[in-house]
């Protein structure tokens, strides 16, 4: 599956008359990763949820491949849009790779069995993830962090243009952390994925859309985003932001106290990024 353009425009998204998400615009671009970050109820998931169509606009529209998101067929949508989700209700009664194996339903006749493409790309994401080794295991007998990797393993399985990932570091130690974001970085599927770890954002992204209260406050490469500024005014911390000397990318370092928009409890002015430097170094 090639291409994979994702352009939202002007969306806004409603829960009766509560407002989650407003005029937000984004593109994202094949062998993009594009982040999306901000605190809790900043309307993250929302966003994402109109992505992969489960949330219908009030206003805006989402175009796949200058396509309204909106207006394709299921099946279509479902050969190019995977979905690895935070509230995913998982309890298949199912082998691991019997689960990573309805990653390819979309691309098969109905009731038709695995071919041996299939079973290549099945094979192949198992390994991605690391999680060969349990593929005859019964799915509802893993702890969380390997369910969150069999689950990314069926997406990788399904080969879309259109990565959507809701927090698929969560439940994961940080040695699966990095693989799983090192292999969306590898894909050459465009990736939209929303992160907590603003540091994990900040390697891994190639842009990032900063969310407050439903709205973009901010977006760019990392190291343009990520200013103790800007983290002051959208986060309520207190921060300094250098660049790691063996990664070239930002590197965010939280400090107590308030915040004072940019200073810290000493009162000194940390509104700057002390290096300059790249968003994320080569891979």
């Amino acid at each position: 599956m090639t291409a994979g353009e994702l352009a939202v425009d002007g969306l806004t998204l409603t829960a009766g008359a509560r407002r989650l998400v407003r005029d937000v615009s984004l593109t994202a671009h094949p062998g993009e990763v594009i982040g999306l970050v901000g605190p809790n109820g900043s309307g993250k998931s929302s966003l994402l949820r109109a992505v992969y169509r489960v949330l219908r606009p009030a206003e805006g529209r989402v175009r796949l491949d200058g396509a309204d998101a909106w207006s394709l067929p299921v099946r279509q949508l479902a050969r190019s849009v995977a979905a690895v989700v935070q509230e995913s209700g998982t309890d298949f009664d199912l082998s691991v790779r019997e689960v990573v194996a309805m990653g390819r339903t979309p691309h098969k006749r109905l009731l038709s069995g695995d071919t041996a493409e299939d079973a290549r790309l099945i094979e192949e994401a198992l390994a991605t993830v690391h999680v060969s080794e349990l593929a005859g295991r019964p799915f509802d007998r893993l702890s969380g962090g390997e369910r969150q990797r069999v689950l990314i393993a069926r997406a990788l399985a399904q080969r879309p243009s259109l990565l959507v990932l809701d927090e698929p570091t969560n439940h994961l130690d940080i040695r699966h952390q990095l693989d799983v974001l090192g292999a969306l970085r590898r894909l050459p599927a465009t990736v939209l994925v929303a992160l907590h770890d603003l540091n994990l954002a900040a390697y891994y992204c190639d842009r990032l859309y900063v969310l407050r209260d439903g709205e973009v406050t901010a977006s760019g490469p990392p190291a343009e985003v990520l200013t103790p500024r800007l983290l002051a005014e959208v986060y309520g911390v207190a921060s300094e932001v250098a660049v790691h000397p063996l990664t070239g990318a930002p590197q965010v370092t939280f400090l107590p106290g308030d915040t004072g928009h940019g200073r810290s409890r000493d009162g000194e002015d940390r509104s700057a990024v002390r290096t300059p430097g790249a968003a994320r170094a080569g891979d």
